[in-house]
């Protein structure tokens, strides 16, 4: 006699035991805005909200959207710099069951009309700045009619077709939408920006980033006290769902900026007396290298978090000597992690500088070679995680995320060592691993070693074409204001550092270092930009 199913309920009843069990992203908005309401959620500007009423701006922004037409399922683009409404979009798609999908503002109109065709967007939001090159998207994509939000970022009024953002905010309706959202419903489609001729699509599932969001927070030592400033992209998840969303989560304070200037990140942490930051190192090096930094009163910084690539050694040394109470994290992950994959946490800076840290909590880790046989500490393999925080997949592309997950594990297309005490190490990109007279160098220790040389401010290596050595390394060196250095002393410090293979055949220098919005070095640019050197003589 077959076991009878204890929870074989009908349609009505798992229907109302789902209601109640719900645990979906606009939940947490509303879970925290009833222990908090009248605490400030988030500062734009001038405005002030608090956790009440950025509860209600969703709930008004939520109806609008769907008496637009917009139902669960739907895909939505948003094309903003960091703003008020691009935090109430984030949770008013999530409370429709809608995909928010967040689009890179540095992106020309036909990269951003592949997206709106890929993704088949049926509305689009954004900034009015930026509304030129999303009218030409959006023509180029042939996509016509569905919802057209306008965010008045300069002030100006909305275009003919557009509607403004704030009408839905301020003034709609303020009756709650309806919708039920399951874990593994979708609400993020993330572009990465890859490799490859076009981007994929990520999608993220409700669970997968509640799942973070909590491994996050606990990992990264967050809590409701915390004051935090948002400068990165909020395009990019890692300041959209490391920081932001476990911010509201927690009911911490959220200041938004519309980029890392340094100058406005430094008069912004005196003024608000903000307890908590995220930024790339190449970020933190400039907040260093600003002469504000001497002036400005950060006493109140207590929590400093970096990603995107470990911080050089010399940077760390320096961060600890001048915010000697600054506790750091390294957090280390990809889109498709939602994004946060390992933790390096304050009590390792040190003994542990330059890895990535251990799995964090709802993340296992692994290191594989090409046969995905797991490999024993000390030798270099392709990083792999098992985790909740996983993608759903790559939109409509069953092959790549087949490949992606085969044997049961995120194969992440980074090349790690794990130590003994299980603590994980990326070497590479496979993309940035150089290959050079047969033997493979890792970018990051030639950087390592350079970083040493007094008066380097940001270093790149990189490698190109070469017809002897297949590939050549090169290192872009952006010198400290008023230091000296020449491609001599660059050339003479590696050779007391480095063996002659990992050493850079090329130095150049440059003013700065190209950039993507979240502070990512854009190696590719340097390999293209530099791609005749190897036609010159070599030192």
């Amino acid at each position: 006699m077959a076991t009878p199913d204890p929870v074989a309920f009908t349609p009505a009843t798992a229907r109302l035991v789902a209601d109640v069990r719900r645990h979906s992203v606009s939940d947490l908005l509303t879970r925290t805005a009833a222990r908090y309401p009248g605490k400030t959620a988030v500062v734009a500007g001038e405005r002030r909200v608090s956790y009440a009423e950025l509860d209600r701006s969703v709930h008004r922004c939520a109806r609008a959207l769907a008496d637009r037409g917009l139902r669960k399922g739907d895909r939505l683009a948003l094309l903003s710099r960091n703003c008020r409404q691009y935090v109430v979009l984030a949770f008013a798609t999530a409370r429709l069951g809608a995909v928010l999908v967040p689009v890179n503002f540095m992106l020309g109109a036909k990269e951003i009309a592949y997206i709106l065709r890929h993704s088949g967007a049926a509305g689009m939001v954004t900034e009015d700045s930026l509304a030129p090159t999303a009218g030409k998207a959006l023509a180029a994509a042939g996509t016509r009619g569905g919802v057209r939000g306008w965010i008045a970022g300069t002030g100006s009024a909305a275009a003919d077709g557009w509607e403004d953002v704030d009408t839905w905010i301020d003034r709609g309706d303020p009756e709650p939408v309806e919708a039920s959202v399951a874990d593994d419903d979708p609400l993020r489609l993330m572009y990465t920006s890859g490799t490859e001729a076009q981007p994929k699509g990520v999608l993220l599932s409700s669970r997968s980033l509640v799942s973070q969001y909590v491994s996050c927070a606990i990992d990264g030592g967050m809590s409701a006290d915390d004051v935090e400033v948002h400068a990165l992209p909020l395009y990019h998840c890692a300041q959209l769902d490391c920081f932001l969303s476990v911010d509201i989560y927690l009911g911490a304070t959220s200041i938004i900026l519309p980029a890392p200037d340094p100058a406005a990140l430094l008069e912004t942490i005196e003024r608000e007396r903000v307890t908590k930051l995220f930024c790339p190192p190449t970020v933190w090096i400039a907040l260093l290298g600003h002469p504000d930094f001497a002036v400005r009163d950060l006493s109140s910084l207590r929590k400093g978090y970096y990603g995107a690539s470990p911080m050089p050694v010399e940077v760390l040394r320096e961060l600890r000597e001048r915010l000697p109470h600054l506790r750091l994290w390294n957090f280390y992950g990809q889109t498709e992690m939602a994004p946060a994959a390992t933790i390096l946490g304050p009590h390792a800076q040190e003994t542990h500088a330059g890895s990535a840290g251990w799995p964090a909590l709802n993340v296992e880790t692994r290191v594989v070679d090409a046969s995905d046989k797991v490999l024993p500490p000390g030798e270099t393999g392709e990083i792999v995680h098992r985790s909740p925080h996983a993608t759903l997949g790559y939109y409509n592309d069953e092959e790549k995320t087949a490949e992606a997950f085969r044997g049961g594990w995120f194969h992440s297309g980074d090349l790690g060592v794990m130590s003994e005490d299980g603590c994980l190490t990326v070497v590479d990109r496979k993309k940035d691993m150089i290959k050079t007279g047969g033997e493979n160098v890792a970018s990051r220790e030639v950087e390592e070693a350079i970083y040493l040389l007094d008066g380097v401010a940001e270093v790149a290596v990189f490698g190109i074409s070469h017809p002897r050595w297949i590939e050549a390394v090169i290192a872009a060196v952006v010198p400290k204001p008023g230091a000296a250095l020449t491609e001599d002393a660059v050339h003479a410090h590696v050779r007391e550092h480095l063996a002659g293979y990992k050493r850079p055949k090329y130095v150049v220098f440059a003013e700065a270092l190209p950039k993507n919005p979240s502070g990512k070095i854009l190696k590719r640019d340097l390999r293209a930009e530099h791609a005749g050197l190897s036609g010159q003589a070599e030192t």
